[in-house]
């Protein structure tokens, strides 16, 4: 007799608790593993994420924190919308590859900014010589601890996340990605309808 998913997380509940009472927690680590415990730490955080809303006009709206807005600057909006569309992550230090990108954001979220100076911003954001992307992200950060804790702003903020990779057996190199983590089902775009 196949036994139900309720049945089985029962007997694993059961089993957990051995564990943890046996003081061989590390076992349960183990067992379970850090990619499905990063996965289970976003599902528990899910319930306190609030949707993100971005109007036609760009202004963003935490919807279940009673619509509050999250006011940022044109060049900062920009910045943030660039790190949405990329759940993958970029690496600050490879900004320039996504220059145009940047700059269309840019253009969308200052509409009534002079196009050279949009353009000298996006200079400044890409150069990975000058701070002005660490800045905007500081910045982005701060309003968002503002308005909540720091766990649940870190699904929000632009963060870091390193990759290691290794290239045959002796040539290791790591990735130092940028990312937003929040799960992309909870920012809602409105529509034009």
């Amino acid at each position: 007799m196949e036994r139900t998913p309720e049945e089985i997380a029962v007997d694993l509940s059961l089993l957990v608790k051995e564990l943890v009472a046996a003081g061989r927690k590390y076992l349960l680590l183990k067992a379970i593993g850090a990619p499905l415990l990063e996965e289970l730490r976003i599902e528990a955080a899910r319930a306190k994420l609030s949707r993100l809303l971005i109007t036609k006009d760009y202004r963003f709206f935490l919807m279940d924190l009673g619509n509050k807005e999250i006011e940022l600057q044109p060049v900062h909006k920009a910045v943030y919308l660039l790190f949405l569309a990329h759940p993958e992550g970029i690496e600050f230090k490879r900004l320039t590859d996504y220059r145009a990108e940047l700059t269309r954001y840019y253009m969308a979220t200052a509409k009534m900014m002079d196009k050279e100076k949009i353009l000298e911003g996006v200079d400044h954001l890409v150069n990975p010589l000058d701070n002005a992307i660490n800045e905007k992200s500081s910045r982005i950060k701060k309003v968002f601890l503002d308005i909540m804790d720091e766990y649940t702003a870190s699904y929000y903020i632009i963060s870091g996340h390193t990759q290691k990779h290794i290239a045959g057996s002796s040539r290791i190199w790591y990735e130092r990605l940028k990312v937003i983590t929040l799960p992309r089902e909870l920012v809602v775009w409105e529509s034009y309808s």
